[in-house]
């Protein structure tokens, strides 16, 4: 019983498949017909029509899961000398990662490697290190 319902599964998926190909086999031909069907005699007068039919609405539109999925980037911050030293400044006045970022509109991971760089971080604590 299951073997025949396979056997038929198959021939249908390969019935599907001959028809889908003759679709696609036809459909050039039929697409080429329509500006002659709707009285163009040119095919960019059909497109030209069509365009105006529709106004606007040609443009594809984005879902809203494109719309999320697509964030918009923020623009990069050239880190200058002048930012260096600011950071540095803030740095060695006791003011956190967070707030220098916030004040100067950069990230706070740019802020953590320019203090990193002038040697203003500690070293991370590892397992084997006592606390």
């Amino acid at each position: 019983m299951v073997t025949e319902k396979i056997k038929q599964l198959a021939d249908l998926k390969a019935k599907a498949a001959k028809l889908e190909a003759s679709l696609e086999a036809q459909r050039p031909a039929a697409l080429a017909a329509l500006p002659a069907e709707f009285g163009f005699d040119s095919l960019a007068a059909f497109i030209k029509a069509l365009k105006g039919a529709a106004g606007r609405k040609y443009k594809v539109k984005k879902t809203k899961a494109a719309k999320v999925a697509k964030p918009r980037k923020r623009k990069r911050v050239k880190i200058t000398s002048e930012i260096k030293a600011a950071i540095k400044a803030a740095a060695e006045a006791g003011k956190t990662g967070a707030v220098i970022a916030k004040e100067l509109g950069i990230s706070s991971a740019s802020v953590q490697n320019v203090k990193k760089e002038f040697g203003l971080t500690k070293p991370r604590a590892t397992a084997a290190d006592p606390v």
